[in-house]
């Protein structure tokens, strides 16, 4: 694993991701970024892969479950520019990342 960051997402999302520097941008939608993403993750040769929350429901539940689990590279969901919301808790998404409950942390 070299280090390096992976865009994978609709032309709005890879290209606003080149334009701030990341080379490693793919446009792709559907089964397509299923199948990129899933081969990132097999081959190990990025540390982070950024998709788009559209891309995440073309996921089906067991591939979706291989992104959950994944720390090599870890795979982030993110809104769409144009505002798509992400479902996943921030105290999941904190619990699946970075192993810690905040929610335990809230009462020290």
């Amino acid at each position: 694993m070299s280090g390096n960051i992976a865009v994978v997402g609709e032309r709005e999302v890879a290209m606003g991701f080149r334009l701030i520097g990341i080379a490693d941008t793919f446009i792709a939608e559907g089964r397509d970024a299923v199948n990129m993403i899933l081969g990132m993750i097999d081959k190990k040769e990025y540390s982070v892969v950024i998709a788009s929350w559209k891309v995440r429901e073309s996921f089906e539940s067991n591939e979706l479950r291989r992104t959950e689990v994944s720390l090599s590279p870890l795979v982030v969901f993110i809104p769409r520019p144009d505002g798509e919301q992400s479902e996943e808790p921030l105290e999941r998404f904190a619990k699946r990342v970075l192993g810690v409950d905040i929610n335990s942390l809230r009462g020290a």
